[in-house]
Protein backbone atom coordinates (compact mmCIF):
# COMPACT_ATOMS: atom_id res chain seq x y z
CA UNK A 1 0.00 0.00 0.00
CA UNK A 2 2.98 2.25 0.51
CA UNK A 3 6.08 1.87 -1.64
CA UNK A 4 9.30 3.84 -1.40
CA UNK A 5 10.15 3.46 -5.09
CA UNK A 6 9.20 5.99 -7.79
CA UNK A 7 5.75 5.54 -9.30
CA UNK A 8 5.32 4.78 -12.96
CA UNK A 9 1.74 6.05 -13.27
CA UNK A 10 -0.66 8.32 -11.46
CA UNK A 11 -4.42 8.11 -11.10
CA UNK A 12 -6.69 5.25 -12.15
CA UNK A 13 -5.40 3.07 -14.95
CA UNK A 14 -7.28 0.25 -16.64
CA UNK A 15 -5.47 -3.07 -16.81
CA UNK A 16 -6.73 -6.03 -18.86
CA UNK A 17 -9.88 -4.08 -19.73
CA UNK A 18 -11.49 -4.35 -16.28
CA UNK A 19 -9.04 -3.81 -13.42
CA UNK A 20 -8.30 -0.24 -12.33
CA UNK A 21 -5.22 0.75 -10.37
CA UNK A 22 -4.61 3.86 -8.32
CA UNK A 23 -0.84 4.17 -8.39
CA UNK A 24 0.35 7.64 -7.43
CA UNK A 25 3.16 9.47 -5.69
CA UNK A 26 3.19 11.19 -2.33
CA UNK A 27 3.36 14.51 -4.20
CA UNK A 28 0.19 13.74 -6.21
CA UNK A 29 -1.91 11.90 -3.62
CA UNK A 30 -3.96 15.04 -2.94
CA UNK A 31 -5.59 14.67 -6.36
CA UNK A 32 -6.88 11.08 -6.14
CA UNK A 33 -10.12 11.62 -4.22
CA UNK A 34 -13.06 9.99 -5.98
CA UNK A 35 -10.98 7.55 -8.03
CA UNK A 36 -12.12 3.94 -8.30
CA UNK A 37 -9.81 0.94 -8.25
CA UNK A 38 -10.02 -2.82 -8.58
CA UNK A 39 -11.05 -5.45 -8.59
CA UNK A 40 -8.01 -7.33 -7.36
CA UNK A 41 -7.49 -10.94 -8.42
CA UNK A 42 -9.48 -13.70 -6.74
CA UNK A 43 -7.77 -15.30 -3.72
CA UNK A 44 -9.09 -18.36 -1.93
CA UNK A 45 -9.43 -18.60 1.84
CA UNK A 46 -8.70 -22.30 2.46
CA UNK A 47 -9.76 -24.16 5.59
CA UNK A 48 -6.09 -24.39 6.61
CA UNK A 49 -5.97 -20.57 6.88
CA UNK A 50 -9.24 -20.52 8.81
CA UNK A 51 -7.89 -23.11 11.28
CA UNK A 52 -4.62 -21.21 11.68
CA UNK A 53 -6.49 -17.94 12.30
CA UNK A 54 -8.68 -19.71 14.90
CA UNK A 55 -5.54 -20.94 16.69
CA UNK A 56 -3.81 -17.54 16.58
CA UNK A 57 -6.83 -15.44 17.55
CA UNK A 58 -8.47 -17.85 19.98
CA UNK A 59 -11.73 -17.58 18.00
CA UNK A 60 -12.58 -21.26 17.76
CA UNK A 61 -16.31 -20.82 17.18
CA UNK A 62 -17.54 -24.15 15.72
CA UNK A 63 -18.94 -22.31 12.67
CA UNK A 64 -15.30 -21.85 11.61
CA UNK A 65 -13.56 -25.07 12.70
CA UNK A 66 -16.06 -27.91 13.29
CA UNK A 67 -17.35 -29.40 10.03
CA UNK A 68 -20.26 -31.26 11.65
CA UNK A 69 -21.48 -28.32 13.75
CA UNK A 70 -21.09 -25.92 10.85
CA UNK A 71 -23.07 -28.25 8.56
CA UNK A 72 -26.05 -27.87 10.95
CA UNK A 73 -25.75 -24.07 10.96
CA UNK A 74 -27.67 -21.66 8.70
CA UNK A 75 -24.52 -21.53 6.50
CA UNK A 76 -24.45 -25.28 5.80
CA UNK A 77 -20.69 -25.51 6.32
CA UNK A 78 -17.63 -23.87 7.76
CA UNK A 79 -17.05 -20.18 7.05
CA UNK A 80 -14.08 -17.84 7.32
CA UNK A 81 -13.90 -15.44 10.26
CA UNK A 82 -14.98 -11.93 9.32
CA UNK A 83 -11.78 -10.53 10.80
CA UNK A 84 -9.68 -13.03 8.82
CA UNK A 85 -11.41 -11.92 5.65
CA UNK A 86 -10.82 -8.28 6.56
CA UNK A 87 -7.14 -8.95 7.24
CA UNK A 88 -6.72 -10.18 3.66
CA UNK A 89 -6.94 -6.54 2.54
CA UNK A 90 -3.15 -6.17 2.31
CA UNK A 91 -2.37 -8.59 -0.55
CA UNK A 92 -5.43 -7.40 -2.46
CA UNK A 93 -4.60 -3.70 -2.11
CA UNK A 94 -0.99 -4.24 -3.16
CA UNK A 95 -2.30 -5.10 -6.63
CA UNK A 96 -4.59 -2.10 -7.07
CA UNK A 97 -3.52 0.79 -4.80
CA UNK A 98 -0.08 2.24 -4.16
CA UNK A 99 1.43 5.54 -3.03
CA UNK A 100 5.13 5.74 -3.94
CA UNK A 101 7.87 8.03 -2.72
CA UNK A 102 6.82 7.89 0.92
CA UNK A 103 9.01 7.54 3.99
CA UNK A 104 6.41 5.24 5.56
CA UNK A 105 2.72 4.40 5.57
CA UNK A 106 0.41 2.99 8.21
CA UNK A 107 -3.07 1.64 8.65
CA UNK A 108 -4.59 4.33 10.87
CA UNK A 109 -7.80 2.39 11.42
CA UNK A 110 -11.30 1.78 10.13
CA UNK A 111 -14.31 4.09 10.23
CA UNK A 112 -16.91 1.44 9.43
CA UNK A 113 -16.85 -2.33 9.04
CA UNK A 114 -19.78 -4.55 8.11
CA UNK A 115 -19.91 -8.28 7.30
CA UNK A 116 -23.11 -8.68 5.21
CA UNK A 117 -22.25 -12.13 3.83
CA UNK A 118 -20.27 -15.18 4.94
CA UNK A 119 -17.25 -16.53 3.07
CA UNK A 120 -17.54 -20.31 2.81
CA UNK A 121 -14.37 -22.28 3.52
CA UNK A 122 -12.35 -22.47 0.30
CA UNK A 123 -14.25 -19.66 -1.42
CA UNK A 124 -12.41 -16.87 -3.21
CA UNK A 125 -12.60 -13.15 -2.48
CA UNK A 126 -11.43 -10.00 -4.23
CA UNK A 127 -11.43 -6.31 -3.34
CA UNK A 128 -12.52 -3.16 -5.14
CA UNK A 129 -12.84 0.35 -3.85
CA UNK A 130 -12.97 4.10 -4.18
CA UNK A 131 -10.78 6.80 -2.68
CA UNK A 132 -13.50 8.33 -0.49
CA UNK A 133 -11.50 11.14 1.14
CA UNK A 134 -8.02 12.66 1.07
CA UNK A 135 -6.88 15.02 3.82
CA UNK A 136 -3.54 16.71 4.36
CA UNK A 137 -2.05 15.97 7.78
CA UNK A 138 1.23 17.09 9.35
CA UNK A 139 3.97 15.37 7.36
CA UNK A 140 1.74 13.70 4.79
CA UNK A 141 -1.75 12.60 3.81
CA UNK A 142 -4.65 10.67 5.34
CA UNK A 143 -6.57 8.66 2.76
CA UNK A 144 -9.91 6.96 3.40
CA UNK A 145 -10.69 4.03 1.10
CA UNK A 146 -14.27 2.74 0.76
CA UNK A 147 -13.72 -0.98 0.17
CA UNK A 148 -15.94 -3.89 -0.82
CA UNK A 149 -14.80 -7.52 -0.51
CA UNK A 150 -16.64 -9.65 -3.06
CA UNK A 151 -17.19 -13.41 -2.78
CA UNK A 152 -16.90 -15.30 -6.04
CA UNK A 153 -20.38 -16.37 -7.19
CA UNK A 154 -22.24 -14.39 -4.50
CA UNK A 155 -24.43 -11.33 -4.98
CA UNK A 156 -23.78 -9.81 -1.53
CA UNK A 157 -20.29 -8.72 -0.48
CA UNK A 158 -18.48 -10.35 2.43
CA UNK A 159 -17.15 -7.05 3.81
CA UNK A 160 -17.86 -3.36 3.35
CA UNK A 161 -15.32 -1.19 5.16
CA UNK A 162 -13.77 2.26 5.28
CA UNK A 163 -10.02 1.84 5.67
CA UNK A 164 -8.02 4.87 6.81
CA UNK A 165 -4.37 5.00 5.71
CA UNK A 166 -1.67 7.54 6.48
CA UNK A 167 1.13 8.15 3.98
CA UNK A 168 4.12 10.18 5.20
CA UNK A 169 6.57 12.21 3.09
Amino acid sequence: MTDNSPASTSGSTAVDGEQLHVFTTIDEVGSIEGRAFGPSTWRAIPQEDIDLYADLSGDDNPIHVDAEAAARSPFGGRIAHGMLTLSMVVPHLREIYKVSGTSTGIVYGFNKIRFPNAVPSGASIRVRGTVAKVEEIPGGWQVTLALVFEVEGATKPAVAAELVLRHYK
